[in-house]
Order: structure tokens, then sequence, then C-alpha cells
């Protein structure tokens, strides 16, 4: 199928000399497209700075990363910004949505920044928001929405600008029982429909959803198992 993320040797460190720190410690990975992958690890393993350089949110200080084939480490900040709209789509534990726009202006904000004409963006808003299952709660605003229907038109917003990649970091960490279950459902679907999903936890049931996981510690992968090997362990 082909490797969405290709990362060859990335590290990051903070601060020079004896206060420097490690970060991440030549991280090398590859994830193909369709697949479905959950990234865990305890606080100081690695795994938000890795969501951010994966996201083009940080660089790495040394390494390659290559997105749909393309070594994004090396593009300057305004392609750097433009890879990150077209191709990458974010979801966060806040949902960080506008509070006084409609889910449907929510979703539809990236496509106003990357200019796409009017009646295009309808249509995708439209398009996403029925795929998140709230086609009939476009007018509302995120106040009139539970967290769970927030957190959607949070995915909805991700996903309308048909993204290589959606990066979900600690999606439902806001969220009760029933609506993480409901997310997680969603993310099953957008998985078995072909999307290329990375999902930040540091909850084993969030993370057995995913079809592979890869554990990190002060840095470095530790453990790279499908699900087939997981299951077989139960």
């Amino acid at each position: 199928m082909g490797a969405v993320i290709a990362l060859d040797r990335i590290a990051k460190v903070y601060g020079h000399g004896e206060t420097a720190v490690h970060a991440l410690r030549g991280v090398s990975l590859a994830v193909e497209r369709g697949e479905y992958v959950a990234i865990m690890g305890t606080s100081g393993s690695g795994k938000s700075t890795l969501m951010h350089i994966l996201g083009l949110l940080d660089q790495p200080t040394s390494g390659s990363y290559r997105l749909d084939g393309v070594d994004v480490a090396r593009l300057g900040e305004g392609a750097q910004s433009l890879v990150r709209s077209r191709r990458i789509g974010f979801v966060f534990q806040a949902f960080n949505l506008i509070p006084r726009t409609t889910a449907a202006a929510n979703v539809e904000l990236p496509l106003a920044y990357a200019k796409i004409p009017r009646h295009e963006r309808r249509r995708r808003v439209a398009a996403a928001l029925a795929q998140v299952g709230l086609a009939d709660r476009a007018g509302h605003r995120p106040n009139q929405l539970s967290g769970g229907q927030q957190q959607r038109v949070a995915v909805a917003r991700a996903l309308v600008t048909a993204p290589s990649l959606l990066l979900a970091d600690e999606p439902t960490g806001n969220l009760d029982s029933r609506s993480t279950a409901d997310i997680l459902d969603l993310f099953d679907r957008l998985h078995a429909s072909g999307r290329t999903i990375i999902l930040i936890t540091h909850e084993d049931e969030v993370a057995e959803r995913a079809g592979r996981v890869i554990r990190l510690r002060d840095g470095d992968v530790v453990a790279d198992t499908a699900r087939e090997a997981l299951e077989g362990r139960r």
C-alpha cells in the first residue's frame, strides 16, 4: 500500500550540555497507508514530542521524516504549514472549537483558510458532518452539544480536507465512558474505510482498538506489536 509515514533515526534534544533533555533517541518506524496505530507511554516517554513532530508542530534535532514520500523535515516553515493544512488532520483532547460559531462553521474553518470556493466548502462540510453522524446538528453551537458530539465535530473538522493522516492526541481524555465508546466506534469506521490513523493514548482500553501498538520509554521504541500478537497474549 505504501508508507504514509517513514521516520529514520528521529532525535529530539532540548537544551545543551549537561542540562540537555533527550526526548527522542533515534526513533525509526513506518506507518503504512490505512493502518490504525496507537502510540503509548508514560509521562516523559516522548509520545507527545513524537506526535508534535509527526504533525509538523515541532522540528526534529536530527533524522528524516517522510510524509507521503516527501522529506518534510527539510521543508521551510511556509511549505510545512501548507503540508500540515492539506495532509494532516488533528483531533485533540480539548476539542478546540470556537464557542460562538456553529458546528458547520467550525468544520468549515480549515477550508476557508485554504481559500476553497464557498459552494465546495458547503458540500465538504455537509459530507464530513454526515460522516460523523451529526448532519442534524450543523447549526448547533458547541454549548448546545454534548462532549462526545463536540469531539465528533472536531473529527469532522479534521477530515474535511481529506488528509493523508489523522492524528488524534488523547481524543477521549475529556469524555465519559459512553462518549468514549462512540468516538472509538467512529475511529473504527474511519479505519475500515481506509483512513490512516495515529492515536496517542495512555489507556489500554483505547489502544486495543488499534491494529498496532507502539510503546515508548525514555525516548525509545521499546515495543511495536500488531493486534494479532496482542490478542494471542490474552
